[in-house]
């Protein structure tokens, strides 16, 4: 892996995105969803490496269909959202095993940067800074929501129609982040720093805060630490993210 400087504006934009997202996953107790979701990019990535395009492409397109089946079935059956992404995750999963194969599927569970073009960079930052202004314009909506969707309702909020545009939200955070760690590891980037900031902060605000502050330093030391070792990003990032969780609970244990 060489320096590439695409690849580390686009990991610093995902890495924001992540820290916002993760915030109110964590709130949501979304944690494992996470994981399972990011999961749900299987089938895809290795559709497309049979149709010989972009496995990320067809990892996106998977990730975007399974939440809004998600969004949909969680809307007709009242069933716990949790239950139903491990139901979609364990039939992707199925799946996306049976049509995989070869190094890129390697590259796609783990993670591998290789060369960004300015397009690919581009459009990811694009996607980020998208999230990033859903999650801090929709803030104080999402929290009502998760307390009370009762009077969420009552004060106009369409419930129903910001769970699908947060579960959106949240599998495209999971779409930025499968270039750099891999079907496996990018779940770990969006609960890891929100983890961190939770142990932390004192309010909503300063969760976000650390939560975008720990995720970008640690997708930023982890490239560099990948640069440096000669070693898979996704890995070194997830390592240094789970560093900064350890050093927060010595922190509180010394209060």
């Amino acid at each position: 892996m060489t320096f590439d400087p695409n690849a580390v504006a686009l990991s610093i934009g995902a890495g924001a995105a992540a820290g916002l997202v993760g915030c109110f996953a964590v709130m949501r107790r979304m944690t494992l969803a996470a994981d399972a979701i990011s999961h749900i990019a299987l089938p895809g990535i290795g559709l497309a490496i049979l149709l010989r395009i972009h496995p990320i492409l067809g990892g996106v397109a998977t990730l975007l269909v399974g939440t809004l089946l998600v969004w949909g079935i969680e809307s007709r059956t009242r069933l716990a959202t949790e239950t139903i992404i491990g139901v979609v995750f364990s039939t992707a999963l199925a799946v996306g095993s049976l049509i995989t194969s070869g190094d890129q599927l390697i590259e796609a569970l783990f993670g591998g940067v290789g060369h960004l073009t300015t397009l690919e960079a581009t459009l990811g930052l694009f996607l980020s800074l998208g999230v990033v202004v859903f999650v801090v314009w929709h803030r104080h909506r999402l929290v009502l929501a998760l307390v009370s969707p009762e009077i969420a309702h009552t004060t106009g909020i369409n419930v129903r129609r910001l769970n699908l545009f947060f579960l959106l939200v949240f599998a495209l955070t999971i779409a930025l982040g499968l270039r750099y760690l891999g079907v496996l590891l990018v779940g770990s980037l969006v609960i890891i720093p929100a983890a961190t900031a939770k142990r932390l902060a004192r309010n909503l605000r300063g969760m976000l805060v650390i939560s975008v502050a720990a995720s970008i330093a640690s997708t930023t030391l982890g490239t560099w630490l990948s640069l440096a070792l000669h070693r898979p990003p996704g890995s070194m990032i997830v390592l240094v993210a789970a560093g900064f969780f350890l050093l927060s609970l010595l922190r509180r244990s010394g209060k």
